[in-house]
């Protein structure tokens, strides 16, 4: 079975290749630095440092693994060339919650990209899945746990 693609944008693209440089280059070094400190200290079955540090160098090497497993199979969406009739991956889109009139803007990302707190949500999102394809004007509908939500396009953008 053919593994899932990673779709990104070029912002998310960067963001990820520049963890990655940042962990591979400085973060293994002062992982390693605090190995070797701690290993001076001596017995290092009660050494809590070392411990910590070792702990540290795991989880850095897993994120380093995590992170080269997404940007292998990174499908990059190209945002000028983003279509904004209707939204698609790369949009920014700004939507009215028509049961309480609030707008909300947000930009249509991968999933692994998507942060809420950042005003970015994914694609397979049970609200992005809902706007993806859709048009200004339109009307969708979104199952939540809350119940049967409904928003208003009232603009699509490029996110640039």
């Amino acid at each position: 079975m053919a593994e899932k693609k990673n779709i990104l944008t070029y912002e998310g693209l960067k963001q990820l290749e520049e963890e990655l440089q940042e962990l591979k280059v400085n973060k293994r070094k002062q992982v390693a630095e605090k190995i070797k400190e701690a290993r001076e200290q001596g017995d290092l079955s009660e050494n809590a440092e070392y411990d910590a540090a070792k702990d540290e160098q795991r989880d850095i090497e897993a994120r380093i693994e995590e992170i080269d497993k997404i940007l292998k199979n990174a499908e990059v969406v190209v945002e000028e060339d983003v279509d904004v009739n209707k939204i698609n991956i790369g949009c920014k889109v700004i939507i009215k919650d028509l049961e309480f009139g609030d707008e909300l803007e947000y930009k249509i990302v991968g999933s692994t990209e998507a942060n809420s707190l950042k005003g970015k949500i994914s694609n397979e999102s049970p609200v992005g899945k809902a706007l993806i394809g859709s048009k200004k004007g339109a009307t969708i509908s979104v199952e939540t746990q809350a119940g049967e939500i409904k928003y208003k396009i009232l603009e699509i953008q490029k996110s640039n």
